[in-house]
């Protein structure tokens, strides 16, 4: 499966806030910070024009999609799951990005990126309910047990979030040392990013 390689600060400046990408503390997440609100390229702070309601969208639809760091036709069919499912779509395509691994493992603290997340999982470091999982877009379910394999656990940007005793997990979530369950799915409310689901439905529903 693709994804992005290229430079991960011009895509959070790109979108005027922080995506995440980059581990907190970092010197190169200071810098983004510092940066942040001057758009990416030579010309970024001379550039800023009136977007318009299809420009809003478009946004919108990128921030979240690369928030999750999911490309456009992986994203493009969790819209469409979200759309076939009974309830509100755009809680339901959030709920569905949620729940895939790289996400769930960054939400417990496991990871300090949902990049360094997926790179985890695709490495065989993750175990859900006993079994090697390497599918970054694995969606967990409820009752569902992870763990991180006692090797792995040796890992310097692991071993770094398992001594932090201060990290809280979303209510969904519960962790213990290495391992956690997921309590529940996930709700809108869950999500603390400042992300508007309805733009995002109105890109797609042109």
């Amino acid at each position: 499966m693709g994804k992005y390689n290229g430079p991960k600060n011009r895509l959070a400046r790109k979108e005027g806030i922080d995506l995440g990408l980059k581990t907190i503390g970092t010197k190169s997440h200071a810098g983004l910070m510092k940066r942040l609100n001057v758009p990416p390229g030579q010309h970024g702070q001379k550039m800023r024009r009136k977007i318009s309601g299809y420009g809003t969208q478009l946004r919108e639809k990128q921030k979240m999609k690369r928030m999750y760091g999911v490309l456009e036709k992986q994203f493009r069919r969790y819209f469409a799951m979200a759309r076939k499912w009974r309830g509100n779509t755009g809680d339901m395509l959030v709920q569905f990005l949620e729940r895939r691994l790289d996400n769930t493992v960054y939400r417990m603290g496991l990871a300090p990126t949902r990049t360094s997340a997926r790179q985890f999982v695709s490495h065989g470091h993750i175990m859900v309910n006993g079994s090697k999982v390497n599918i970054p877009s694995y969606l967990v379910a409820a009752d569902s047990v992870i763990t991180i394999k006692p090797k792995a656990a040796e890992i310097p940007a692991i071993k770094k979030m398992l001594e932090d005793k201060s990290f809280a997990p979303p209510a969904w979530l519960e962790r213990k040392g290495g391992a956690g369950k997921v309590t529940r799915l996930p709700e809108r409310d869950d999500v603390k990013e400042d992300i508007n689901t309805q733009l995002v439905i109105e890109y797609y529903s042109r």
